[in-house]
């Protein structure tokens, strides 16, 4: 069939009168080269790649190349409808069929000179032109920064909020400077947990040696002692650490919502003993030892043609994992490899080591959760792995936006009986603070944090939260109710 026979077919059956046309790189008889009347080629398009496949294009569209090696001069050439490219190995110019004149410029593509080219660019003279170096300072005071009478952070000189984007299109940049912040807010809460709360800081494990990594939590002085109220507090994952609900709040808000100072505060004013665990403190940073790599021509049992072809190998390698090094690490940052702290590797283990040996140990009659986001999780598991001593000991849990499921993580029959009668979730919704809110989950009550962000859930409930826990306690410690059904006439958080 001709060509216009084929396109007409192909106009009554709907589809566009256009021919597909095979693009080999093998290697094909010339064709006749006499075309007279037939437009030249229209102008070529080159790209510096290689490696001509085997596709099919439709009418006018380039032709692509991949990664395997090609002398071809032809790519992104245009092919006009209906010719066949014809190319030849080892050639410096192809021609298209039934096109003796349209003969392209030599431009080799070998995979070799393409990676030469990249590897030439100075990429140390442009990263520095492009990012600053990431020395940051270890202070408020260096940042300019400082908190005011309200808790909040402002420039030392200007009096304005932390701004982010210190340096335009420099993302990673910025988000460095953010997270080294970050790191200096966390020593600030620590201080201010031990010099404004009055907590001692306790290293964990209690028998670690001095060489071993360490985590700590904090606890006021009678934690221990305490016969009537202890107060625990769990944060969520993450950067937060022991003292902290949620860092972009203490850095954009105030410390009193993104910390858990008002807690601590008013729980030691209403007479409870506090620990404040620190789930996400798991294992300490070190700089990665250098390992040296043994080049393969070390083994000398090898024929010599072998171990060269084998060092060039290596060579190769080494120089595309360099150049790959500057792009992912420009500004030589320290490798660090990470120690995980014993029987604290994780918040759920965390949690559980801190019961054992601390809170299950307190003289306490009544001990109180409040846990946020993860830390509900974390309680959760607690519950899985210590059943028995936490409904002895514990009266009441406060979750806030608590990221827990009692399916997945397998809570038997028992627990979750247990935590319909004894916790309460403050989810975020925008409903007025206490509404119930419905679940798809039949393991506690949920009622509006009065606050449809994450972060503000733990913040915006306190007040209720406080008033949860003494219902609580009355209810427990009243003589007027049996010992058997004391938690049955507990006043339901939809009713606060």
């Amino acid at each position: 069939m001709s060509l216009a026979s084929e396109d007409r077919a192909n106009e009554e059956r709907g589809e566009p009168a256009d021919r597909t046309t095979l693009i080999s790189p093998r290697p094909l008889s010339p064709g006749p080269s006499s075309t007279a009347g037939t437009k030249s080629a229209t102008t070529p398009r080159l790209f510096p790649d290689c490696g001509l496949r085997r596709r099919r294009v439709r009418n006018d569209v380039s032709v692509s190349c991949g990664p395997r090696k090609c002398n071809s001069n032809l790519v992104g050439a245009r092919i006009p409808r209906g010719k066949v490219l014809t190319t030849a190995r080892g050639s410096s110019t192809g021609e298209l069929e039934g096109h003796a004149s349209s003969r392209l410029p030599p431009q080799p593509c070998s995979w070799g000179q393409s990676s030469d080219l990249l590897s030439r660019i100075d990429l140390d003279e442009l990263m520095k032109k492009d990012e600053p170096p990431l020395d940051f300072p270890d202070t408020l005071e260096g940042f300019e920064y400082a908190f005011n009478e309200k808790g909040q952070l402002r420039h030392i000189k200007t009096g304005e909020p932390f701004v982010f984007n210190y340096r335009e299109d420099l993302h990673r940049w910025n988000q460095k400077r953010y997270e080294a912040l970050g790191e200096i807010i966390t020593k600030y809460v620590y201080d201010l947990l031990e010099k404004d709360c009055n907590l001692k800081k306790i290293f964990i494990p209690v028998d670690a040696t001095e060489s071993e990594p360490k985590s700590f939590i904090f606890m006021s002085e009678d934690a221990l002692t305490n016969p009537q109220k202890l107060m625990v507090l769990i944060h969520g994952s993450g950067v937060v650490r022991a003292g902290q609900w949620a860092r972009k709040l203490i850095i954009n808000e105030d410390l009193d919502s993104g910390t858990q100072i008002p807690f601590i505060k008013r729980a030691m004013d209403e007479g409870y003993g506090v620990i404040v665990l620190n789930p996400n403190e798991n294992c300490i940073e070190v700089e990665k030892p250098k390992t040296h790599v043994q080049s393969s021509s070390d083994s000398s049992d090898e024929p010599v043609e072998k171990r060269e072809r084998k060092d060039k190998v290596f060579k190769e390698t080494k120089k595309r994992r360099d150049f790959y090094e500057k792009y992912r690490n420009p500004q030589r940052e320290k490798e660090m490899m990470q120690l995980y702290i014993r029987e604290n590797g994780s918040p759920e283990e965390h949690t559980v080591y801190v019961w054992d040996h601390f809170i299950a140990k307190s003289a306490a009659e009544n001990v109180f959760f409040v846990a946020h986001s993860y830390g509900g999780l974390a309680f959760v598991e607690l519950m899985i792995q210590r059943e028995a001593d936490v409904k002895s000991k514990v009266t009441a849990v406060a979750l806030t936006d608590s990221v827990h499921n009692v399916w997945h993580q397998e809570a038997g029959k028992t627990i979750r009986e247990w935590m319909r009668e004894n916790c309460c979730n403050w989810v975020s919704s925008s409903e007025p603070l206490d509404t119930s809110v419905e679940s798809m989950l039949p393991d506690c009550p949920r009622v509006s944090a009065g606050t449809d962000r994450h972060e503000l859930t733990s913040w915006k409930s306190l007040p209720s939260i406080f008033r949860f826990f003494t219902e609580a306690s009355e209810a427990k410690t009243s003589s007027l109710r049996p010992a058997g059904t004391r938690r049955s006439h507990r006043l339901k958080p939809e009713e606060l």
